[in-house]
C-alpha cells in the first residue's frame, strides 16, 4: 500500500528546510517526469499543446515545453498570463530559447493541462470553465499536472473539470484525486519523482492507497486439516431470500469450511449449504443484514449479541438496533444512502446523499472517531476502509459492479475471512480488493457481469 496525503505542501516545505532543495530543484524534476512520460509514450514530432496557468502548475507546465522543445512540434498556450514568481521565471528561460507562444487551442495530439492544481479553492470563472470545456473536446489525448484542473482540495467538481486519461500528480497521493467525483476525471494516476525518493519525500499519513499485493487470499496451507479448520459461517436469511442465497455462495467458494444458511422456514438450496433453523454451536462467523426484511427484532438483538465475529449489512443500517453493535469488532458495509442512515442513527450528522458524497473522509473520520473497534467499508466508485485513525482506499471498483446483488457477494467474501480467522481489517481488506479483481476479470460485456459471475471469477484470483 502507498500513503496518500490530505496535501503536500508541508512535505515540498520540508525538502527546502531539511534538504537544501529549492523549488526551482522540485519544479525541474516535475518536469522532467512529465518529459518523460511524453518521450516514452509519444512518437517524436507529435503536436502536444500544453495550456499553462498562471501559478506554479502553469510554470510546471511552461518548464515542461522546453524539455519538449525540437523533439516535439511544442504548442504553449498561456492564456490568463504568469503570475508566480516561478512562472515568470519559466517564461524567460522558454523565450530565451526562442519558444513562442500561441494564442488559440489548436489541434494536437497530445493536449497538457497545467491550469490550476491541486491548489484550486474556489469556482471557475467563466473564461476557465470555456477553455476546460474546450480542451475537453479536443479529440487528443489528456495529461493532467498534478490534478485534472476544475477539481478542488477536497476532491469535489464545482462546474467542470479536465478529463484525463493519466494524472501525473506531483510528489505523493493526494486525497483530492480520490473521491468519486474524480473517479471520471483522473484517469491513470502516476506520481513524479521531486528530487528524492519517496520514502524520504513523504512523511507519515494515516491514509493509504490499496494495491493488489494487499490481497492475502486464504490458500490452504495446512495439509493436517479437515472442513472445521477453516470455519463456520453463519447467513442470516431475510425476507428477501435471494441476497442470503448469493453471499452462502460467495462465503463457501471464498474458502470457508462450512456454511450454514439461517432460516425459519424450508428453502431449496445448492448442496453444499446447509440450512438450520438457529445459529450452529461451532458458528465462527456470521453475516446478517442482507435481505433482512421484516425480522423479529428480539431474535436480531440475540444474535447481534453473539460472541462472534460479524460482518452487517443493508437493512440494519435503518434500525436503532444496530447502536448496541457499535462498540464491537465488527464489520459494517453501507452504500452512501445506508451510510446517511448510520450517521442520524448515531447523532454524528444529519446528512444526505450529496453531502456525504462530497466530503466522504471527513464523516467517515467522525464515525470512526466516535467507534475506533468497528471496521468500516464505505461502497462507493471508490471504496473506503476504515478502523480507529487509519483509511485504507480501494480505487480498482469498476462500474461493472453497479448490480444487484453485488453487495451480497462482498457480505459473504467478508464474512468468509472472518470463519477462517482473519482479523476484521485484513479481512475487509482482502474482500474488497478479491470483490474488485474478480469484476475487473471479467472479459464479457461490463453491462452483463452477475453476482455469479464475480464469485466464478473470484475462484480463478
Amino acid at each position: 500500500m502507498k500513503k496518500v496525503f490530505d496535501e503536500v505542501g508541508t512535505l515540498d516545505r520540508r525538502c527546502y528546510e531539511e534538504f537544501a532543495l529549492s523549488e526551482d530543484i522540485l519544479m525541474e524534476h516535475a518536469a522532467s517526469s512529465m518529459a518523460k512520460f511524453c518521450e516514452d509514450k509519444f512518437e517524436e514530432k507529435s503536436v502536444i499543446l500544453i495550456v499553462c496557468g498562471l501559478g506554479n502548475n502553469g510554470a510546471d507546465g511552461i518548464a515542461l515545453a522546453r524539455l519538449l522543445y525540437k523533439k516535439f512540434d511544442v504548442k504553449l498556450y498561456i492564456p490568463f498570463g504568469v503570475k508566480s514568481q516561478m512562472a515568470q521565471l519559466q517564461l524567460k528561460r522558454v523565450k530565451l530559447l526562442g519558444i513562442e507562444e500561441i494564442s488559440f487551442v489548436c489541434s494536437c495530439d497530445v493536449v497538457v493541462d497545467c491550469l490550476f492544481g491541486s491548489g484550486l479553492n474556489k469556482d471557475l470563472d467563466e473564461s476557465s470553465i470555456e477553455l476546460l470545456k474546450r480542451v475537453n473536446y479536443l479529440e487528443a489525448y489528456k495529461i493532467a499536472c498534478d490534478i485534472p484542473s476544475g477539481i478542488n482540495t477536497l476532491g469535489q467538481i464545482y462546474s467542470v473539470a479536465f478529463k484525463a486519461d493519466t494524472t501525473i500528480t506531483m510528489g505523493a497521493y493526494k486525497k483530492s484525486l480520490f473521491s468519486d467525483s474524480a473517479k471520471n476525471y483522473v484517469g491513470e494516476i502516476i506520481v513524479a519523482n521531486l528530487g528524492v525518493q519517496r520514502d524520504v519525500y513523504e512523511s507519515s499519513s494515516n491514509t493509504f492507497l490499496l494495491e493488489k499485493t494487499d490481497m492475502k487470499l486464504p490458500f490452504r496451507k495446512d495439509k493436517n486439516s479437515h472442513k472445521g479448520t477453516f470455519g463456520h459461517v453463519s447467513i442470516i436469511m431475510g425476507e428477501k431470500c435471494g441476497a442470503g442465497r448469493i453471499a452462502c455462495d460467495a462465503a463457501f467458494k471464498f474458502g470457508a469450511g462450512l456454511v450454514t444458511a439461517v432460516c425459519h422456514k424450508e428453502l431449496d438450496l445448492p448442496y453444499h449449504i446447509m440450512q438450520s433453523h438457529f445459529i450452529p454451536n461451532n458458528c465462527t462467523s456470521i453475516a446478517i443484514g442482507m435481505g433482512l426484511g421484516n425480522y423479529e427484532i428480539e431474535e436480531i438483538r440475540n444474535i447481534l449479541a453473539l460472541k462472534i465475529p460479524k460482518v452487517i449489512d443493508a437493512d440494519l443500517f435503518y434500525e436503532e438496533l444496530i447502536l448496541e453493535t457499535l462498540n464491537k469488532e465488527f464489520v459494517l458495509t453501507p452504500h452512501p444512502k445506508e451510510f446517511c442512515s448510520l450517521l442520524k442513527l448515531c447523532n454524528i450528522a444529519d446528512i444526505n446523499v450529496e453531502a456525504l458524497q462530497n466530503d466522504r473522509f471527513k464523516y467517515l473520520e467522525m464515525f470512526t472517531s466516535k467507534y475506533p473497534e468497528v471496521t468500516l467499508l464505505l461502497k462507493g466508485a471508490n471504496t473506503i476502509i476504515a478502523k480507529g485513525e487509519k483509511r485504507f482506499i480501494n480505487n480498482f471498483g469498476t462500474p461493472n459492479l453497479s448490480k444487484g446483488g453485488s453487495g451480497d457477494v462482498l457480505s459473504g467474501l467478508v464474512a468468509s475471512l472472518l470463519a477462517q480467522g482473519y482479523n476484521s481489517l485484513d479481512a475487509t481488506i482482502t474482500a474488497s480488493l478479491a470483490h474488485s479483481f474478480a469484476a475487473r476479470n471479467f472479459t464479457k460485456n461490463s453491462y452483463s457481469l452477475s453476482p455469479q459471475d464475480i464469485i466464478d471469477e473470484v475462484t480463478k484470483l
